[in-house]
């Protein structure tokens, strides 16, 4: 019954006139499972780096970071915005960073995280993973005014380029990273308390959007 009504209400966009189907609602929550399975992910193996360092954790955080990057693939493919080019600029981010990974984690007979430290150069391929990530902390910092989500969306780039330049001590480097771990948590755990309609938008913007690209084709 609540579930008829919801997809019985009409909005009113910038466009015009819509409503909220299942499907609508079905996506939101992938984007936000996909965010949660990605940050538990990135926690647990951050916490495994930070609280102990041996042989068995490295090997466990090959798999972990596989889980990171499908999920957030999963979310990169189902998250709203209206911009069709900046979504796809993300999710090709998120393509180079994730085949970089796997040509390291193939090539490499080290494990990748060790790898990837040793030789921070890898973030220039690697990194694009994160610079994607980094792309849904800015578009939720901009939507939603979210302050985990504004401190992730300089935090990450700044740590990331630190490393690759070796400019930052470890020490600093650990906090960061415990940092970025505990918002990201922080950040997914929010988006499920979150209503569902504003992670959908306005979907009159979507069809006004699509109708003035299929125009342009046709010239």
């Amino acid at each position: 019954m609540t579930q008829h009504v919801s997809e019985s209400i009409v909005y009113q966009g910038q466009f015009g006139e819509f409503t909220i189907n299942e499907g609508d609602r079905t996506g939101v929550i992938v984007y936000r499972t996909g965010l949660m399975v990605a940050a538990l992910s990135f926690a647990l193996g951050s916490a495994l780096v930070l609280l102990n360092h041996n042989a068995v954790n490295l090997q466990i955080l090959t798999p972990l970071f596989a889980c990171f990057c499908i999920a957030l693939g999963v979310s990169l493919f189902t998250i709203h915005i209206y911009l069709a080019a900046l979504h796809r600029l993300l999710q090709f981010f998120w393509a180079i960073g994730t085949l970089s990974a796997v040509f390291f984690a193939v090539s490499s007979v080290e494990p990748l995280a060790l790898t990837i430290y040793n030789y921070p150069t890898s973030l220039f391929g690697v990194g694009f993973v994160f610079a994607a990530l980094t792309g849904i902390y800015f578009k939720e910092a901009f939507c939603f005014d979210r302050l985990e989500t504004k401190i992730l969306t300089p935090l990450v780039p700044i740590l990331l380029l630190g490393h690759i330049l070796q400019v930052l001590p470890v020490q600093l480097e650990q906090i960061m990273l415990a940092g970025w771990a505990t918002l990201f948590v922080v950040f997914a755990l929010r988006k499920i308390m979150q209503p569902i309609p504003p992670d959908i938008g306005d979907k009159s913007v979507f069809v006004y959007l699509k109708q003035q690209r299929f125009k342009s084709s046709e010239f």
